[in-house]
């Protein structure tokens, strides 16, 4: 898999990454940062890709 492939997170894991993304860019945060960030933060909140 390469990296930055988001192919093996739930549903759910995307949709909370997309809100949290959506916030950091309310914060003012640009759109490619906010993205990294939100993705940063859900593998922080799930530990990363599907769990069983």
């Amino acid at each position: 898999m390469p990296q930055g492939d988001k192919s093996s997170y739930t549903d759910k894991q995307k949709r909370q990454a997309k809100h949290i993304e959506q916030g950091y860019e309310k914060k003012g945060v640009s759109k490619e940062e906010a993205k990294r960030r939100a993705w940063a933060t859900e593998n922080k909140i799930s530990g990363g890709g599907k769990k069983h």
